[in-house]
C-alpha cells in the first residue's frame, strides 16, 4: 500500500483516507516507524520509539473502522508526544539526567488521551532541551537534535524534537508546549505554521505543567488547517487544569475553509527596541507588503511594549525551581544541563512570594498596555525570532553577531497571555525558513488562526524541507 510523504499530504486527508480504507492505519504507522528508522539516526527527534504498541494501536483503528464502528476526525495518523508531557507506557525523562530510570507513565497526560480517542496512534516521545529550557533542543541525556532544512543548525525549541520530526516527514503531527515560544520558535526554523493558544485552551493536567502560568500545550503540524483541526479535537474545560476555558462555540477547523482577512494590523519589526536581523526583516517586510496589497491596512509602529524579560524569567524559570530544589547541593546538580543549572542557581535566591506577585502585576499592566496598543487593529504582525537560525547548541545570529536575544521577540507574548501564530515568511538566502509572527486579542485565538490561514493562503509558499534519509 503507497502511503504518501507526510511532507505532502494534509493530515485532514490522510485520516480521511484512512477512514474511507485507501489506507489503512497499520500501513500508515509501518510508514511511519520506517521513516523514523530511515531518518532518526541523523535528526536525532525521536527519543523513544514502540514500534510493537505502535502497530497494535494501529491494528485496533482499522479493527473498528472494518466493523463499521466511529473513529474520529484523526484516524490512524501517527503522533510524536513531546517529552514534556506523559503519554502512557514511555518515561517521561524531560531531558533531565536524574529522570532518565523514572518509571513509565500509566496515564496520558489530558491533551494525549483526546488525540488518542481521536484516532492517533502514539509511535513514541520527541525531544526537548531539559525542562524546556531553551529555545534549542539538546540535553544530556539523549543529545541534540538537529534541524532537516540543514544538519548545522538548530530546529529551535524547546518543541525542537516535534517539529523536526514533522518537518523531515517521520511523523505529520505531534504535540509541543509553549511557554516562552517553544512552539512558535521550532514551527519557523523548521518551515512550519504553528500556535500558542491562549493559556487555558488545551488543559495541562493532570500533572502540574510548572512554568506558572506561562505555558500551553498544542498539537503541531505543517500547515495551520492541521494544526486547527487537532485543537477541535483537544480543547475544552478538564478537572486536572484549573485554568481550563470552555469549548469554543464553533469548529476552529471549519472556520478556516473561507478565512476572514484583517481589515488593519500593526507590522511591528522590533517588540522592545531591539532589532531583528536585517535580512529576517527584510523577508517578513516583503511578506506584510504583500498582506498590503491584497487592501490590508498596514500601520507601522516602533517598540510596543518593554521590561518583559523581568517577569518572564521570574515566572517561567522560578516555576522550575520547586522541581530542582531537592538537588540543589547533591551530586545530581552536577549533570543539570549548564546553561539551566546557572539560571536555576540564580533564580532559587530570587524566587520569593513578594518577587512572583511582582512580576504577576507588572504582567498584568503589560496586557493593559498591549490592549491599548492592539485597539483598532485586528492583529499584530511581527518576525518570529529576530536572528538568523542558530548552529546547533549555540545562540543565534543578529547581523552576524551571536547573541541571546534573537529568540527574545515570543516570550512577551507568553507575559501577556495572548494567542499568537508563526507561518512561513520566506528564506534566508542560505535557504532557512523564515517566520511570521500573528499575535492576537485577549482570547481571540480563532481570530489568530483565521488571519494565519489568510497569509499562509496568501502567500503560497508550502515549504519542504530535503529528505535526510
Amino acid at each position: 500500500m503507497n502511503v504518501p510523504d507526510f511532507r505532502s499530504i494534509t493530515v485532514e486527508e490522510l485520516a480521511r483516507r484512512v477512514r474511507s480504507r485507501e489506507l489503512t492505519a497499520e500501513a500508515v504507522t509501518d510508514a511511519s516507524l520506517e521513516r523514523i528508522e530511515r531518518g532518526n539516526p541523523v535528526i536525532n527527534a525521536f527519543v523513544a520509539v514502540d514500534a510493537d504498541n505502535a502497530r497494535t494501536q494501529a491494528r485496533s483503528v482499522d479493527e473498528r473502522l472494518d466493523a463499521g464502528d466511529g473513529i474520529g476526525p484523526l484516524a490512524g495518523v501517527p503522533i510524536g508526544v513531546k517529552d514534556l508531557e506523559d503519554a502512557a507506557g514511555f518515561r517521561t525523562v524531560r531531558g533531565s539526567m536524574h529522570l532518565r530510570d523514572v518509571a513509565p507513565a500509566e496515564y496520558d497526560s489530558t491533551e494525549v488521551a483526546r488525540l488518542r480517542s481521536a484516532g492517533c496512534v502514539i509511535i513514541g516521545k520527541t525531544n526537548t532541551p531539559e525542562a524546556g529550557w531553551v529555545g534549542d533542543t539538546y540535553n544530556p541525556v539523549f543529545g541534540a537534535t538537529l534541524n532537516p532544512w540543514n544538519l548545522d543548525r538548530s530546529p529551535g525549541g524547546s518543541s525542537g524534537g516535534t517539529a523536526a520530526a514533522i518537518a523531515s516527514g517521520m511523523i505529520p503531527l505531534g504535540t509541543g508546549s509553549d511557554g516562552g515560544g517553544s512552539i512558535r520558535i521550532p514551527s519557523a526554523l523548521t518551515g512550519m505554521s504553528g500556535m500558542k493558544v491562549s493559556q487555558g485552551r488545551v488543559p495541562s493536567g493532570p500533572a502540574p505543567m510548572g512554568a506558572a502560568d506561562l505555558s500551553t500545550r498544542g498539537p503541531m503540524a505543517r500547515r495551520i488547517r492541521d494544526v486547527a483541526l487537532a485543537l477541535d479535537m483537544i480543547v475544552g474545560p478538564a478537572p486536572g487544569d484549573l485554568r481550563s476555558l470552555d469549548i469554543p462555540a464553533r469548529s476552529w477547523r471549519a472556520a478556516l475553509d473561507r478565512p476572514e482577512p484583517p481589515k488593519r494590523v500593526l507590522w511591528v519589526p522590533t517588540i522592545e527596541g531591539f532589532g531583528p536581523d536585517e535580512e529576517i526583516g527584510s523577508v517578513c517586510r516583503a511578506a506584510v507588503d504583500v498582506i498590503a496589497d491584497t487592501g490590508v491596512e498596514v500601520v507601522e509602529s516602533g517598540p510596543i511594549l518593554s521590561d518583559t524579560v523581568g517577569p518572564f524569567a521570574m515566572l517561567f524559570f522560578g516555576g522550575m525551581v520547586p522541581a530542582y530544589r531537592p538537588l540543589f547541593g547533591t551530586p545530581a546538580w552536577d549533570d543539570i544541563t549548564p546553561g539551566l543549572a546557572t539560571i536555576l542557581g540564580i533564580s532559587r535566591d530570587r524566587v520569593t512570594i513578594d518577587a512572583v506577585e511582582e512580576a504577576r502585576v507588572t504582567a498584568q499592566a503589560l496586557s493593559i498596555r498591549l490592549a491599548e496598543v492592539m485597539d483598532g487593529y485586528d492583529a499584530i504582525l511581527s518576525p518570529t525570532v529576530a536572528g538568523q537560525t542558530p548552529v546547533s547548541m549555540q545562540e543565534g545570529t543578529v547581523n552576524g553577531e551571536q547573541t541571546r536575544s534573537w529568540e527574545s521577540y515570543t516570550y512577551p507574548f507568553n507575559v501577556t497571555r495572548r494567542p499568537a501564530a508563526t507561518t512561513c515568511a520566506g528564506f534566508t538566502a542560505d535557504g532557512m525558513p523564515v517566520g511570521l509572527q500573528v499575535v492576537g486579542h485577549q482570547l481571540a485565538d480563532l481570530r489568530v488562526l483565521e488571519i494565519t490561514a489568510f497569509v499562509e493562503d496568501l502567500l503560497g509558499l508550502d515549504p519542504v524541507a530535503p529528505d535526510v534519509g
